[in-house]
């Protein structure tokens, strides 16, 4: 089941300064704010420096509504007008596995449907009317 769609904002390496402008321009109470250099290390991809204090996911709560936000990773192109995309939470990995593969006809996988250390299913894909969609499964512990 979908459990929400959250607007997804993606910053040039400016995100913790995203979070605080919109603590204070908006009132938003951060919920969660993980960096890169909080991931799992990983020997095959050492972490260069220069992403160590960028925001891999923060969560923020505005009212009723939620806000993620994340940077993109030094080197990685970042492009006006895909800054901000939609992520669908759904509760049942096969289920999410479903909504990408309709999503991704006519469209464009950016990142193939996978098990992540946050996610048992979670993938990135353009649909084919260019709207960029993070499809993630959520599973409450």
């Amino acid at each position: 089941m979908i459990t929400g769609i959250v607007p997804y904002l993606v910053t040039n390496g400016n995100g913790q300064e995203a979070v605080k402008f919109y603590q204070s321009a908006l009132g938003a109470e951060v919920i969660s704010l993980q960096t890169f250099g909080e991931m799992p290390p990983n020997p095959e991809y050492p972490l260069p420096e220069e992403a160590k204090d960028r925001v891999l996911n923060a969560q923020l709560k505005i009212g009723n509504a939620s806000l993620m936000l994340s940077d993109t990773f030094p080197g990685h192109p970042y492009q006006l007008g895909s800054q901000v995309t939609i992520a669908i939470m759904v509760n049942d990995a096969s289920e999410a596995k479903g909504i990408f593969e309709k999503l991704q006809v006519d469209g464009k996988v950016t990142m193939p449907m996978q098990k992540t250390f946050w996610s048992p299913a979670y993938g990135q894909v353009t649909d084919k009317f260019g709207v960029e969609w993070q499809v993630s499964t959520d599973v409450k512990k």
